[in-house]
């Protein structure tokens, strides 16, 4: 008979009484570069932190911005801007549910490696921010 490690033991008994935590989000975005992006945040105003998709979004003024999946940055920048962005270094097409999505870019850590490079990426996303539209809320 196979000895469960202790751990693995107290989680199957806590998800035995509390089966909701089954479905807790786990953490698994990085979290250096969410604390990076709050950092430079701090002069925004009405920014909000939803955690969504596997990751975390930073919403601002009530739409997607910002958001890290993994280890790599979300970007909602200007769909006039998509294909001279996908060009760079680190950036392509967001394509989370294997479907492009122009206007939502990816940029990896050789993407932003540079404090300029970082700055430039979330800049592009809070300028086109003034002009997205927000997503419908569910009621």
């Amino acid at each position: 008979m196979e000895i469960l490690n202790p751990s693995i033991f107290v989680m199957f008994q806590l998800l035995t009484v509390f089966p909701s935590l089954k479905n807790q989000p786990s953490m698994s975005y990085n979290i250096q570069l969410a604390d990076r992006i709050r950092e430079y945040l701090e002069s925004q105003v009405n920014v909000v932190e939803k955690e969504m998709m596997g990751g975390l979004t930073f919403m601002v003024n009530d739409k997607m911005c910002i958001g890290i999946i993994k280890d790599e940055m979300m970007c909602r920048i200007d769909p006039m801007l998509h294909e001279q962005s996908v060009e760079k270094i680190g950036c392509r097409t967001m394509d989370f549910t294997k479907r492009p999505m122009r206007g939502y870019v990816m940029i990896d850590q050789s993407g932003m490696l540079s404090h300029q490079e970082f700055n430039d990426w979330i800049n592009l996303a809070l300028e086109f921010n003034k002009f997205a539209k927000s997503s419908k809320k569910k009621k």
